[in-house]
């Protein structure tokens, strides 16, 4: 199935459904709709870090700290961050992810969506998709932060990384 084709819930600014459309229409019309963000550790504590290919419909070739994507029509958070998480890693049977905060995504130029994030550790040796993966690395938290200003990364990742950090630190 072409992605573009994945129906989605659009929601409004108080995350609830009004209408359901194509993924492509939603894109390309700017709608909002829901995604889920999942920070991948491994035993040691590292971070899943990966380039995105250039064939992803958002945000072609830019670097991540999260694996996730958007919530299907009529999938909740929980459900989408367990099967996004399983996709992009290439594993099965992973600890259900952990939610820990939610937050409307917004890029000033239109782009707007409900974005879950959550935590799960993964001890699992990872075969990430060639089809949304083009690079990846477990990568201390430190090195992470290092390449913040180094590497270009996806914006909406970027924001939820500040403000997991934030939520972290007022923990």
């Amino acid at each position: 199935m072409d992605p573009a084709d994945e129906i989605l819930d659009v929601v409004d600014e108080n995350d609830r459904v009004v209408t359901q459309c194509p993924r492509g229409e939603v894109y390309a019309r700017r709608l909002r709709h829901r995604c889920v963000f999942i920070q991948v550790r491994d035993a040691d504590g590292r971070l899943f870090v990966h380039r995105r290919t250039a064939g992803k419909l958002v945000f072609p070739s830019l670097y991540d700290m999260f694996v996730g994507g958007v919530v299907g029509a009529g999938e909740s958070y929980d459900e989408a961050a367990l099967r996004e998480a399983e996709e992009e890693l290439g594993v099965s049977g992973l600890p259900r992810p952990a939610f820990l905060f939610k937050f409307l995504y917004d890029d000033r130029v239109g782009r707007s969506w409900w974005s879950a994030v959550y935590e799960v550790r993964c001890d699992l040796p990872v075969q990430p998709q060639a089809e949304e993966v083009q690079w990846y690395d477990f990568l201390p938290e430190g090195e992470v932060e290092r390449l913040l200003g180094r590497w270009e990364w996806v914006p909406d990742g970027r924001t939820a990384y500040e403000r997991l950090r934030a939520f972290r630190a007022d923990q």
